[in-house]
């Protein structure tokens, strides 16, 4: 029996290029005590404030069919939260709830995207924004950017890419490289998305996550809220990664559109999720700020230590939870790099390459061990890198 080639296609085929993230986890069942420095997942779980509320939620009944766009509650509570921090005018019938960021991002590209149609998205990239966008039906088309620009992108190459397009991905704070665009860089994007009439779809997961800079939301910049998808979570500003709860901001009729799409497909969020995230966003900024505190620590620590070596370098840590480091001193790729050191000093990064060409020379450090172990260890990559380099060197 034939399978449909949207979902034989979904990741275009080749290596994915986590091979390095699979042989680690093998080596850890295996029982080598392997230091995991490679996914965004937070080492603190969920706060038990949190859970009680879902508890409680849970106990009181909340656990049958819940509405499909989101309860009112969550939907004003996002939608406050989203007005306070941009100042654009945003009530519930602008939000969609959904099960976590990446159950939007698929939606967004649903909505504005017909079969065949292109849609943009810079590399480097999160690992599911092509297949993401072929899931939709349309063909996903990569648009480089530079490790010399700090990669941010340029606007006269996403023009140059724009043909046929009708949406362009963006992540700012951007995972992989901890990278906030600035306010030129998210003007010159909005310039061209006017230009080129296309819809901007705006994943902005880390936006509780920056530090140094400022995150913009594009959907403040003038004629941007009628054409543009924001993409939101509780993975990362509350350490939620496992409740599977999100949302899309955008414009009224396209809501509407969605939640049509959401009664078809996952049919809603559990009630007692929903009653917990609200929760969890009524706790404030201090508590934000709380779970973001362990990566500014931490960032504060990488700064500190490559700043003592001049082989590694960092494009700049602006924000999320990872660092991007660039090794090409060391005469490896990224892959190649990678695999040596899990080889020789049992710490798991993750290639660049896994994330694009863009990257590649580079690796993807995650800040997500404690604060003495992740010191220990970036030291230890630092010395690796130095080693590779003299001997490269030296030939």
């Amino acid at each position: 029996m034939k399978l449909s080639q949207r979902i034989t296609q979904l990741t275009g085929g080749g290596s994915d290029g986590w091979d390095v993230f699979y042989r680690a986890r093998r080596m850890i069942s295996e029982g080598h005590p392997v230091t995991e420095l490679t996914i965004g997942e937070h080492d603190i779980r969920t706060d038990q404030s949190i859970l009680d509320a879902m508890d409680l939620s849970a106990r009181q009944g909340n656990t049958g069919y819940a509405i499909v766009p989101g309860n009112d509650l969550l939907r004003d509570t996002v939608a406050a939260r989203v007005q306070a921090r941009t100042g654009v005018p945003t009530s519930r019938n602008n939000v969609l709830i959904t099960p976590g960021g990446q159950s939007a991002l698929f939606a967004a590209h649903v909505a504005v995207c017909e079969p065949g149609d292109v849609g943009l998205y810079l590399d480097p990239y999160y690992a599911t924004y092509p297949g993401t966008i072929r899931g939709a039906g349309a063909t996903a088309r990569a648009i480089q950017t530079s490790a010399e620009d700090a990669f941010q992108p340029r606007a006269e190459e996403i023009d140059a890419a724009a043909d046929g397009a009708v949406s362009l991905l963006i992540n700012t704070p951007n995972n992989p490289t901890g990278v906030v665009y600035s306010l030129q860089t998210l003007e010159g994007i909005a310039e061209v998305c006017r230009k080129r009439d296309l819809w901007l779809i705006s994943d902005e997961v880390y936006d509780t996550q920056v530090w140094d800079g400022e995150h913009i939301s594009p959907r403040t910049l003038p004629e941007m809220a009628d054409r543009t998808l924001v993409v939101g979570s509780m993975s990362k500003s509350h350490a939620m990664t496992g409740s599977r709860c999100g949302w899309v901001v955008g414009p009224e009729e396209v809501i509407a559109h969605l939640i049509n799409l959401a009664t078809h497909t996952t049919y809603g969020v559990p009630g007692f999720i929903q009653d917990a995230a609200s929760f969890a966003l009524n706790a404030g900024t201090d508590f934000e700020e709380e779970i973001a505190a362990p990566f500014r620590r931490r960032r504060a620590l990488a700064v500190e230590i490559l700043s003592a070596q001049n082989t590694i370098g960092l494009v700049p840590a602006q924000g999320a939870m990872y660092l991007m480091l660039d090794i090409r001193a060391t005469g490896l790729s990224g892959e190649a790099f990678a695999n040596a050191l899990l080889d020789t000093h049992e710490i798991a990064v993750m290639p660049g390459e896994s994330f694009g060409k863009a990257a590649a020379g580079h690796i993807r450090v995650a800040m997500t061990i404690e604060d003495e172990r992740f010191a220990t260890a970036l030291k230890t990559i630092c010395d690796f890198a130095t080693g590779l380099a003299e001997s490269a060197a030296a030939e």
